[in-house]
């Protein structure tokens, strides 16, 4: 059904998601096509600092071509949503529980060379920020023991994400190495024990925080 849903209008693909023999399908099955329920969310592998899911074109086949999709992030106590981008959608970010700080890079230029281009901000419950499309961002979570609860909606229903660490660090080893100034700031050899300690997305952090709480 999933492949077929990207065939033909949007009348077509409603009915074929909606519809058996002309009628809509029974309720059951009605309500597995129209609710999405977050509170399935869990942590991915790898992750630390708290559990995410996301309504996209692949695990909600009712946003298919409508140009929408929403991920809710539950970040435990100083977890890190670590920087990242999507690069086929912008996102508007809204605070439901607890506190968030965040921070966003959008693009080469817009400050003047040697200038802070970081653009930084906290949250409260019912307050929002947006992050352009292809902009670096993150999100976290300064409480010592409460947890922050937030909606991202994207204005795409396969909007992408992209951890800034982990793809810059799988790129060819030369390249990372002389990015990064090896081998006179960090000996090159431990880039492979770079790549394996990085979280998959949510990480705990930051070490003041962990000291602090």
């Amino acid at each position: 059904v999933p492949q077929l849903l990207t065939q033909g209008s949007a009348l077509k693909r409603f009915k074929l998601l909606l519809t058996s023999n002309g009628k809509l399908k029974p309720e059951s099955e009605i309500a597995a096509a129209t609710v999405f329920d977050f509170n399935a969310a869990s942590a991915a592998p790898n992750a630390k600092g708290g559990r995410a899911l996301a309504a996209n074109i692949d695990t909600f086949p009712l946003l298919t071509d409508l140009g929408i999709s929403t991920t809710v992030a539950f970040l435990s106590p100083c977890g890190l949503n670590t920087p990242h981008v999507h690069p086929r959608a912008t996102e508007f970010l809204t605070l439901v529980s607890g506190s968030l700080t965040f921070g966003s890079i959008l693009e080469n230029g817009l400050v003047d060379p040697g200038q802070p281009a970081e653009i930084r901000g906290r949250l409260q419950p019912f307050q929002g920020t947006a992050f352009p499309v292809g902009s670096i961002h993150y999100q976290f979570n300064p409480s010592c023991d409460t947890e922050a609860v937030f909606v991202a909606s994207l204005n795409n229903e396969d909007p992408g994400t992209n951890q800034v660490a982990q793809g810059f660090l799988g790129l060819d080893g030369g390249v990372v190495n002389a990015t990064l100034g090896f081998p006179k700031t960090v000996d090159g050899r431990d880039l492979e024990g770079f790549r394996k300690m990085i979280p998959a997305n949510l990480a705990l952090d930051v070490e003041s925080c962990l000291r602090r709480c």
